[in-house]
């Protein structure tokens, strides 16, 4: 293989984290995927706390839009999208980003420094604006793991069937969305509607201030 980069161990780092937990992230076992000795590792990550620092450094540099001149909405909107698309990509990213000490990440400072300015620029107080950026973060860890269906589609068809055979008198509305409460939604449209409810009830907050 060619040249051995920090870019590459943390990618294979997140795919053997995806695939098979942090606890299976390892100098050896990263060593031994890459063809390489655990000491051309050392070179870039001098232990496993490092590692899991430069993966988490790699996810936020992967979702963190540049500030533009955009209305602050729309610039939040993008920060949250961006972060939900990455914890999507990677199954592991929440637990990395939990093993991290935050204010020691500049990627994440930068990228927090961002979210609560742009909350800033919408009217809210220091206070209420570090309150948006912490609810950003939870939000968007709650959309990206809220979707998945462990259910076969077999069952997910009783369930639709359960729900539709309830009585229309008692249930109008649980028999008339049997099929999405059941089955669920597309991840595109389930993500949007999350962003879009997330961001417009920090616009309507803004405007009462104004």
């Amino acid at each position: 293989m060619g040249k051995l980069t920090a870019e590459a161990i943390v990618e294979r780092a997140l795919e053997i984290g995806d695939a098979e937990g942090l606890d299976s992230v390892t100098i050896r076992r990263l060593a031994t995927d890459l063809g390489v000795t655990p000491m051309a590792l050392y070179w870039h990550f001098k232990n496993k706390e490092q590692l899991i620092t430069g993966m988490a450094d790699h996810l936020i540099v992967g979702f963190t839009p540049k500030a533009d001149g955009r209305p602050w909405n729309e610039q939040l909107s993008d920060l949250l999208r961006g972060l939900i698309r990455v914890l999507r990509r990677y199954p592991c990213a929440t637990d990395v980003l939990g093993q991290v000490d935050h204010s020691s990440l500049p990627s994440f400072l930068r990228v927090w420094d961002q979210a609560v300015g742009l909350a800033r620029q919408g009217g809210f107080d220091p206070d209420e604006s570090c309150l948006i950026s912490k609810y950003l973060l939870q939000s968007a860890i709650a959309i990206a793991g809220g979707i998945h269906h462990k259910d076969t589609d077999e069952r997910l068809r009783e369930k639709r069937i359960a729900m539709q055979s309830l009585s229309p008198e008692e249930y109008p509305y649980l028999v008339e969305m049997a099929r999405p409460l059941a089955e669920g939604v597309p991840a595109e449209l389930y993500d949007g509607f999350g962003v879009d409810l997330i961001i417009a009830g920090i616009v309507a907050m803004a405007g009462s201030r104004a």
